[in-house]
C-alpha cells in the first residue's frame, strides 16, 4: 500500500490559527479573513458583503466561521446570499478551518470567511 500526502494544487490549507489570527502558506493573516483557494483578503466581517457576493459563480459552498460558537447569520446578510446563489453553511471557526481543509483535499470550489476563532 502506498501512502501519499494530500495535495491541495495551488490553493492554500489552513495550517492553524490563534485568538485573532490565521495560518496558511507559513503566514500569518490578521482576523476576519475571506480565504478562496490561493487568495486571502482580509474580511470586513458581517457587514462586508460586497467581499462574499464577488465569490458568485465561483464557489459551490461558501462556509463561515462565526467564531468561538456558532451563531446565525445576520437576516440580511443571508438573504443577499441566497438571492446571489451562494449557499453558505455556518458553524464556528475551529470547524469552518477543519471542514475547508476537507473540501479543499476534495479538489472543491470552497471558501471561508472566518471571524477570530477566540
Amino acid at each position: 500500500m502506498q501512502l501519499s500526502e494530500i495535495e491541495f494544487g495551488n490553493a492554500k490549507p489552513i495550517e492553524g490559527y490563534g485568538p485573532d489570527f490565521y495560518r496558511l502558506g507559513g503566514q500569518t493573516h490578521p482576523a476576519p479573513v475571506l480565504i478562496y483557494g490561493d487568495e486571502v483578503h482580509a474580511w470586513g466581517g458581517y457587514e462586508d458583503s460586497a467581499a462574499l457576493l464577488a465569490l458568485a459563480g465561483r464557489v459551490d459552498v461558501l462556509l463561515v466561521g462565526t467564531g468561538p460558537h456558532i451563531a446565525h447569520l445576520p437576516k440580511a446578510l443571508r438573504a443577499e446570499l441566497d438571492a446571489a446563489g451562494i449557499g453558505a453553511e455556518v458553524m464556528d471557526s475551529p470547524a469552518a478551518c477543519r471542514t475547508y481543509n476537507v473540501l479543499l483535499s476534495e479538489q472543491r470550489r470552497v471558501a471561508v470567511a472566518l471571524l477570530p476563532a477566540t
